[in-house]
């Protein structure tokens, strides 16, 4: 492929890094933005701008060309400022990666409202605003596209910590479940177009997300979680390339049949419940 461009949020480390550098190795060129400050709901340190900056030039020494901006996902207008750019800077997106997560479900923050509202509005409507904002691009460049959602084992199951009062694990979970319907709504709307919409749903993975101070004392508290996350390969973690080698086949022409679908990338996490 050439001259190919994907748009992907949550793109300073972790999945959003390995999504971006596996694309670029694959002859895309990246539109990538992530929030770039801490959130008060948020118990471990979320990435930085010197974080997205190492991500371009990770992207640059891979063969692709790439602009980053700092956003919001929750900001639709911060979103659709994103997207002008890229498409001044590229002229076209043909792929979008709907990636940008964060855990609310750790800390004495993790017990209020506003980390459930966090987890919903980045996870679900975040997941709306940066697909709404990238659909008339998509569609009007006429060459079709594919849009990948990031959503989890907790997409498919009720993975709690046995405490009612966690509104951000609570969150989490209803986000991860809610961008599957929204991923068959877009399946729907945009096949005419011959734009393909899925999601893939990584168990854990070895990202600042997941492996932290701040999740290590969480699980230490909370056996029955330790044991709910148990993969059913013999490993603790996935790895980001992991997810990033699904995410490269759903864009890429070798899937260019597949839509609608709910992909795990588990090492049979699922298949052990």
């Amino acid at each position: 492929m050439s001259n190919k461009v994907a748009l992907i949020s949550g793109a300073a480390r972790g999945q959003g890094r390995a999504h971006a550098i596996r694309l670029a190795q694959d002859g895309y060129d990246i539109l990538a933005f992530d929030i770039c400050r801490q959130i008060d709901t948020v118990a471990y340190a979320l990435p930085t701008r010197d974080d997205l900056e190492i991500t371009a030039d990770l992207v640059k020494q891979a063969g692709g060309d790439i602009h980053i901006e700092v956003a919001d996902v929750r900001d639709s207008e911060a979103v659709d400022a994103v997207v002008r750019a890229g498409m001044q800077r590229f002229g076209r997106i043909d792929a979008v990666i709907a990636n940008a997560g964060v855990m609310t479900n750790m800390g004495p923050a993790s017990q209020t409202k506003a980390a459930w509202l966090d987890a919903i509005d980045i996870m679900l409507t975040g997941v709306f605003n940066t697909i709404s904002s990238a659909v008339d691009p998509l569609i009007t460049g006429g060459r079709g596209g594919s849009i990948v959602i990031t959503s989890s084992v907790a997409g498919f199951v009720g993975l709690v910590d046995g405490d009612t009062g966690n509104a951000g694990q609570l969150g989490y979970v209803a986000a991860k479940h809610g961008v599957v319907g929204l991923m068959r709504a877009y399946a729907n709307l945009l096949a005419p177009h011959s734009i393909r919409v899925n999601t893939v749903h990584p168990s854990g993975v070895n990202t600042p997300m997941i492996v932290n101070p701040e999740l290590d004392k969480h699980l230490e508290t909370r056996p029955q979680l330790l044991a709910a996350v148990q993969n059913l390969l013999p490993v603790n973690w996935v790895e980001s390339d992991d997810i990033a080698n699904a995410v490269a086949f759903l864009v890429s022409d070798a899937a260019r049949y597949i839509t609608g679908v709910t992909l795990p990338v588990d090492a049979g996490y699922t298949v052990r419940l």
